[in-house]
């Protein structure tokens, strides 16, 4: 008899709800984590002493509202420090520009008549398309060309919703679902700063530029996440959430410092995980929230496997753009142009679209930006825990630093770090000057120190060709793979990355709803 009816390989987030869901309906769950604490990369770290930053993931816009039902995680201490933050588009010439939902198009005003009446509107019909997707995110993906009753309701349900857009909206979805974005923007917004406000969020954390094809899809798919709920920051970082998420998990068993060093097959069906001490764990199931080629080619083997479906695997486009910098600061500049408050807003250096695409094509060659695209958090304003009393963490996205260079990241590390601190003082100027500390993770460490392949956080690209039923792979898209008795849970399957809990969600579902009760 196996000691536990699944094991689950990873305690990131999509790993603990998954062990919840499980745990809940009354499976022996065992939750098995190579580092010292649960929470993959939605952890708070201390990387100065004093300063705490979320150590990758840094903003929630999300977190499926179903799981923070279900799971009762404000019981498990789950709160957050700041909700509903307004996105600052930082300018060189102190411009800036305030995007709240409610005050959005009086702040455009100042900059553009035509951009002020255009935004409501543009903002009004993507939310309309993204809501029409948004049900589809917490639902198994439906196979195609298969004779199963609920991937043909599953199609039909999703080609009704976008039927009742109405025939204009319908049409108008299907124009511009694998479009670029910068075309999108052009054809709408005259001002560059708005311009490149809405392309920041269809380009942010993925390998593309504002005038890739498929850009409005990831705009749309990011919208249809964040359900209108709007930006938040956890109290105590992402490593909030996660305790939380722990917490109601306990009645799975997690294990930390438990590597897992392969899964165990036999007679052709996952039986349980072999640790990289030696010691094996038997189980009925292997439930894996490892990137799909960590999962694949580095646990499982490709002995396991047919031929066509290893290539399909290794052809999964995971290689990481986005970079990680960290900044302890003494004090807050006094910035000309931002209002009191300004600084807690989510703070983007988005220029325009020819400006992030000048980023991008830095990217192409192997090189890192001279003036990347970057989405920054002070935290500590909201959560003052973070940071000793009078000083605070900035967290920020840095975007592009790719994962392949054409030189050696340690010897680039210190240049890159002081071209994304010198691209904030361009906007925020005295920023420099109050950095007492500083971190800059490429690619390569987030690879290392989360054991995610390539450095990607979303697992893998998030683009037409890897979502809904093509994630991660066909032959592995409903988290079943071609191996019995074992599962995908995490981000590398549908609908993706970003803090929402639904590959986890979803994943325990479908093995609630396949495999034999316990």
């Amino acid at each position: 008899m196996s000691a536990y009816d699944a094991a689950i390989i990873g305690a990131g987030h999509n790993g603990l709800v998954c062990a919840a869901y499980l745990a809940r309906a009354g499976w022996r769950v065992v939750v098995l984590e190579a580092a010292d604490a649960p929470g993959g990369a939605a952890t708070t770290a201390e990387f100065s002493p004093g300063f705490r930053v979320p150590a990758c993931a840094h903003l929630l816009h999300a977190l499926h509202p179903r799981i923070v039902r279900d799971l009762k995680l404000a019981r498990h201490g789950y709160a957050l420090a700041a909700s509903g933050l307004a996105t600052i588009a930082l300018a060189a010439d102190g411009r800036h520009l305030r995007l709240a939902e409610a005050s959005a198009p009086s702040a455009i005003r100042a900059r553009s008549a035509a951009d002020a009446e255009a935004w409501p509107r543009l903002a009004a019909r993507l939310g309309r398309m993204a809501k029409a997707l948004a049900p589809f995110l917490a639902q198994t993906a439906p196979r195609l060309g298969t004779d199963s009753w609920r991937d043909r309701m599953t199609l039909g349900r999703l080609g009704l919703a976008i039927r009742r857009l109405g025939r204009e909206e319908a049409r108008e979805f299907l124009r511009i679902v694998g479009m670029n974005v910068a075309d999108l923007v052009e054809e709408t917004f005259e001002d560059d700063l708005v311009r490149g406000a809405v392309a920041c969020d269809a380009v942010l954390g993925a390998r593309l530029g504002p005038r890739s094809p498929g850009s409005v899809f990831t705009l749309l798919y990011r919208i249809a996440h964040q359900g209108g709920r709007g930006v938040a920051l956890p109290k105590g970082g992402m490593g909030g959430l996660t305790r939380a998420l722990a917490d109601a998990a306990s009645r799975a068993e997690i294990r930390t410092r438990a590597p897992v060093a392969r899964i165990v097959v036999e007679n052709d069906r996952a039986v349980g995980v072999a640790l990289a001490g030696g010691e094996v764990v038997p189980a009925r199931l292997v439930v894996s929230s490892a990137d799909p080629r960590t999962t694949f080619l580095d646990l499982l083997g490709t002995a396991h496997l047919d031929t066509g479906f290893v290539r399909r695997v290794r052809n999964v486009r995971m290689n990481g753009v986005a970079a990680k910098l960290h900044l302890a600061l003494d004090g807050l500049p006094a910035v000309a142009g931002l209002e009191a408050g300004d600084l807690g807003g989510r703070l983007i250096v988005a220029p325009g679209v020819d400006a992030i695409e000048r980023a991008f094509d830095a990217s192409k060659y192997g090189e890192v930006s001279a003036e990347p695209l970057i989405e920054a958090v002070i935290p500590s304003l909201h959560d003052s825990g973070l940071a000793p009393a009078g000083k605070h963490v900035l967290s920020a996205i840095v975007q592009y630093v790719p994962y392949d260079l054409a030189g050696d990241w340690e010897a680039l590390r210190e240049a890159a770090m002081n071209r994304a601190i010198d691209r904030l003082e361009g906007v925020l100027p005295g920023l420099r000057g109050h950095v007492v500390a500083a971190e800059m993770l490429g690619p390569r460490d987030l690879e290392r120190r989360f054991r995610m392949a390539g450095g990607h956080w979303h697992h893998g690209e998030l683009a037409l060709d890897q979502a809904f039923m093509l994630r991660p792979v066909p032959g592995a898209a409903q988290y079943a793979t071609p191996v019995a008795g074992l599962y995908l849970c995490g981000a590398g399957g549908h609908p993706g990355g970003g803090v929402s809990g639904l590959p986890g969600f979803n994943a325990a579902r479908r093995i609630l709803a396949t495999e034999e009760r316990p």
